[in-house]
């Protein structure tokens, strides 16, 4: 696994289990709803994740970003279909978004050299 990917889910999983681990109901109520958003439904997975990543592509959250992209990936989504929901994303994000757009394609291309 490249660097960039196992240090992000590396740091993400040691955060999560100590967010976790203070037992805060309405913390865990989050995540569990962050969860279930994104299983299958009326919506196939797919999409929502697509959704995700435009969301977290406007709002700048670069860990967001790696987390959807990881999951798109994983979720059979190719890189035209990826590329296509990242230009959504700039064309409403603005070119403020542009540095995050890099960063994307830096993860996406960490991501499968991995293979």
């Amino acid at each position: 696994m490249s660097d960039i990917v196992s240090e992000f889910n590396a740091y993400r999983s040691k955060m999560n289990d100590a967010i976790l681990a203070d037992n805060n109901k309405v913390i865990k109520r989050i995540f569990n709803l962050d969860t279930n958003a994104f299983a299958e439904g009326v919506l196939d997975k797919k999409t929502k994740e697509l959704l995700g990543l435009v969301a977290s592509m406007v709002l700048r959250c670069d860990d967001c970003v790696k987390y959807h992209l990881e999951a798109s990936y994983k979720a059979g989504l190719s890189k035209e279909e990826v590329v296509e929901a990242l230009s959504i994303a700039n064309l409403i994000g603005g070119t403020i978004v542009i540095p995050h757009l890099r960063r994307a394609y830096e993860y996406w291309d960490a991501l499968e050299n991995e293979r």
